[in-house]
């Protein structure tokens, strides 16, 4: 019985979800756009984005699919973060909605063809970058953000990772940091419960809330990788080894 209460609670918590991403993306977006001038929506909508995403995280533990336990001292240091790329693993569907919801100024990189989707697009387009397959484009658009005191959160395995499988992990986030000089502050995330995980259905919730844990792992940074012998393909991959080792 709790089985089959807790699948309708997280079933009803995504409708819910999807239902306020709908009006988010097709009505509050385009018109707020007509009032906000074009250099300023991206802070507004970042703004806006982040608030939601915090109401939907504390929803989600309000009617007991989730706890998202996070230490005053983990709140207070994401909190305060500026110009950071910020790298995590990828175990649930829910990972960017809890990092984005806690951590204000916050942009995403996501593949491109969520752009496509209907319902997320204007929310997209409007608050995350877009990884379309021209790296020297989002390098040049995450590293303007970064230094307008954006952080950008990149999974850098691109996809849900799988519990037991080796981390395979794209360069991206690398790439994006070393092109900007910004510092990498690697995020563990974990659950007691394998929840919204890859091939895994949304109703199997268990019997309990999920209980989410963070990990800030020690910040790195680039310079301290750079030697005078060391070429940007040998640097890239150091550091993708060093994010790896830290995730």
């Amino acid at each position: 019985m709790k089985r089959f209460f807790r699948a309708f609670v997280v079933v009803f918590s995504f409708a819910f979800f999807g239902a306020g991403s709908l009006v988010l993306g097709l009505v509050v977006i385009p018109l707020m756009s007509l009032f906000i001038k074009k250099e300023n929506r991206r802070k507004v909508f970042c703004r806006v984005v982040h608030n939601l995403w915090a109401f939907f995280s504390d929803f989600m533990q309000k009617t007991g699919s989730i706890k998202f336990n996070v230490t005053d001292e983990q709140k207070n240091f994401l909190t305060q973060l500026k110009g950071s790329v910020i790298v995590a693993n990828h175990p649930s569907y829910i990972d960017i909605v809890l990092l984005i919801g806690l951590i204000p100024d916050t942009l995403c990189v996501v593949k491109n063809e969520i752009k496509k989707n209907p319902i997320m697009s204007n929310i997209v387009k409007s608050t995350y970058l877009i990884n379309d397959e021209n790296n020297d484009t989002l390098k040049e658009e995450a590293k303007h953000a970064l230094s307008e005191g954006y952080n950008v959160i990149i999974f850098p395995t691109g996809t849900r990772s799988v519990e037991g499988e080796d981390l395979k992990l794209h360069s991206g986030a690398a790439s994006v940091a070393i092109y900007a000089n910004a510092p990498i502050v690697p995020v563990h995330i974990t659950c007691d419960y394998k929840f919204l995980a890859k091939h895994q259905k949304i109703y199997d919730a268990g019997e309990k809330p999920v209980n989410y844990y963070l990990k800030i792992n020690e910040t790195i940074n680039i310079d301290d990788f750079k030697t005078p012998d060391i070429n940007d393909i040998k640097l890239r991959r150091r550091i993708n080894s060093v994010i790896k080792d830290r995730i």
